[in-house]
């Protein structure tokens, strides 16, 4: 189903071809742009097609094994790209559109289910944790009694990190309980006050979809199914069943390594338990643009809470001019404006990219995590070039 982009948001701005029954547990840890040159006519066909050139120069000059893109002008039409081979191994194409593993854009899903719960009031945004959760976040520094669902949203909360990188890496197929991976957090110090600064810490996202579960009573893969991915029509969107390694439908395999002068290793297969809430979501670069745009366009909550979403606090650590509202990104553009999404890294894939004001989306995949800040800063380029065009 391709959802229909308005030409202009509201003021207040406001699945995979078998249908999964999706339980509790997922991983933490972005899109591409167009407009109608994209689609061009015959006398400009001749012409270089620019978001073709940056993914084969990512492929080509960054030597990373894939890249797909999907692009979509303010109609809501969509063109898909690809470069690279899916497979190193056979030298498979890549598939059009292919699934991939979403990383972090599943904090944009989870703060999207808070919010809806805020508007059934079943969650106060500047309730503290333990209203929800009594005695979870205790800790050096750590009170839940102080700790906001807001502050969680946001990155506020001065939660330490849970995940251990090095650990995840030797052992992709280990399964983890939510609660385990809260469990290494909370032997930690807590890195600021609550409300003191900004810090991306998937810790947060772990919590708030602790209380979405003790709330709708419900797992939170479910959850994220009913309320967003069969709302919007999102047919090639998932979040994986416990013990679920694999990808559905047709996929580029996913690849890593440390440093650029060692081999590939492939690693598709892994179970995302390790990020649950802040990152098991599996997608497409053309759903993400739907469920996006869908967001901005006010389809999926009540301008209220959207409102709410799209209230920023600096996060300039993460770059000149970002900003960050709740699971959500606010990044400025070269040529002016702003867009808005999220993007992920997960082993295997990087995804990044959003929605402008004005309609336009794109989502750009790479098959593997950067291995250096050139690579990463050439695909976020790719994007920013694209929304501008």
């Amino acid at each position: 189903m391709h959802a229909r982009v308005s030409p202009r948001f509201r003021p207040t701005l406001s699945r995979s071809g078998r249908r999964k029954t999706l339980l509790g547990v997922a991983v933490l840890t972005g899109a591409v742009m167009t407009t109608g040159a994209l689609f061009p006519s015959v006398a400009s066909a001749a012409r270089p097609d620019t978001v073709q050139s940056s993914l084969n120069a990512l492929v080509a000059d960054d030597r990373t094994p894939a890249a797909l893109a999907s692009v979509a002008d303010r109609e809501g039409r969509m063109r898909n790209y690809t470069a690279g081979v899916g497979d190193l191994r056979t030298g498979a194409k890549v598939p059009k559109d292919g699934q991939v593993r979403a990383g972090s854009n599943t904090k944009a899903f989870t703060a999207v289910v808070a919010l809806q719960l805020v508007a059934e009031k079943k969650i106060a945004l500047d309730a503290p944790v333990d209203t929800y959760l009594p005695g979870l976040l205790r800790g050096e520094g750590i009170d839940g009694r102080h700790i906001t669902v807001r502050q969680l949203l946001q990155h506020t909360s001065g939660l330490p990190e849970y995940l251990d990188k090095r650990a995840i890496l030797e052992d992709l197929q280990r399964y983890y309980e939510p609660r385990e991976l809260l469990d290494s957090a909370l032997a930690q110090k807590a890195h600021f006050s609550p409300g003191a600064k900004w810090e991306y810490n998937n810790t947060n996202y772990l919590v708030a979809g602790l209380i979405i579960q003790k709330v709708t009573g419900r797992p939170l893969g479910e959850e994220i199914n009913r309320r967003i991915v069969d709302r919007i029509g999102l047919r090639h969107t998932y979040f994986p069943t416990p013990g679920d390694m694999t990808i559905d439908e047709p996929h580029p395999k996913g690849y890593h390594r440390d440093t650029a002068d060692l081999p590939w290793r492939e690693v598709t297969e892994l179970d995302p338990s390790w990020g649950w809430a802040a990152g098991a979501v599996i997608s497409t670069n053309s759903d993400l643009n739907r469920f996006y745009t869908a967001l901005l366009d006010g389809r999926l909550l009540p301008p209220a809470q959207l409102a709410q979403m799209r209230t920023t606090v600096p996060a300039e650590v993460a770059g000149p001019g970002i900003r960050y509202g709740l699971g959500l990104f606010r990044r400025p553009l070269p040529c002016g404006g702003v867009y808005w999404g999220h993007g992920g890294t997960i082993p295997g894939y990087t995804t990044l990219g959003g929605v402008t004001e004005n309609g336009r989306a794109v989502n750009i995949a790479l098959t593997a995590i950067p291995a250096d800040s050139a690579t990463e800063q050439h695909a976020q380029t790719a994007v920013e070039t694209t929304l501008c065009r």
